[in-house]
Parts: C-alpha cells; structure tokens; sequence
C-alpha cells in the first residue's frame, strides 16, 4: 500500500448484534463500522490520542454522507480503504468506502466534513504544525485519486 492510493487501514467482521429484522446490517452499524475505520485513519495521520490529549483537542463530524449500495450479511469480512479529498489546518474532507472483503463488492460509501477543535474552548482551531503537516503530504500523495462517484451526492427523488 502507498499513500498515492486509498489507505486500507482498517476490517471487520459483521457481528451478530448488527443484523437487523431484514436480516442484513442495520444502517446504524454501518455508520459504527465507518466510525471506527475512521478512529484507524485518523490513528494514521497522528490525529491519534496521545495528540489529543498532549494537544487538548479533538475533532468534530459536521457533515456525513452514507450511501448503502449493496447488503451485507452477518459474518461477512469488510475492508475499508479511505481518501483524503481535501484539507486545511481546521478541516479534513474525506471518504471510506466498505467492500466484502472475500466477494469484492462495492457494499457501502461515507463521505466525511470534519473539524479539528480545541477542547479548551470547544471551538474550531488549527491542527498543531506536525500534525498539518502530516496531512499536508497525504492529501498530495492523494490528490491525483479519482473523486468517487459517491463525493457530494445530492439526496432526492430522481425524476425521468
């Protein structure tokens, strides 16, 4: 794996606990799946607990985005990978997408609107130098990705 291509940081499995009355994932444990592949990339760029807590800050989600594109089952193995899109010393924009692991198929998408913030005052602050600077290189090793077509999706009944 290079950073010039999605980052696999992170797998699971589907757990009994979140199968739903239809018998497939839940939608809330797909956004608890994305959640914790997003704990792994943000492990990854420094933005892990020991930063937190040396920093006083931590981030806050502004905006999600899920599209549920194809089911997945209980005991069925997941891989994320996850895209930078953007980036600036107060926010990061990026985007996971979830596949069966042994099937290969596209299962679901989550974009994500973050903001770093400190904790003293609870408010949107710049990232600490290392840690922008960190981010600063993956999203140029990353920026000549393809934007998935899943980026800015606009939700609404689609007419003919």
């Amino acid at each position: 794996m290079t950073e010039n291509e999605p980052l696999e940081l992170y797998s699971c499995v589907v757990r009994p606990e979140w199968i739903d009355y239809n018998g497939h994932m839940n939608v809330a444990y797909y956004l608890l799946a994305f959640d914790y592949a997003t704990d792994a990339f943000f492990d990854h760029i420094g933005l892990d607990q020991a930063y937190k807590t040396e920093a006083n800050s931590t981030t806050f989600a502004l905006d999600i985005n899920i599209s549920y594109l194809e089911e997945v089952l209980e005991g069925d193995p997941l891989r994320f990978t996850t895209q930078l899109l953007d980036a600036d010393e107060k926010r990061l924009h990026f985007f996971h997408s979830m596949y069966h692991a042994d099937k290969g198929y596209l299962s679901a998408t989550n974009e994500i609107l973050s903001v770093h913030i400190s904790l003293e005052n609870r408010r949107v602050a710049p990232m600490r130098s290392d840690l922008w600077r960190s981010v600063a290189t993956l999203l140029d090793r990353q920026n000549t990705l393809p934007t998935p077509k899943q980026v800015g999706r606009p939700i609404g009944i689609r007419r003919k």
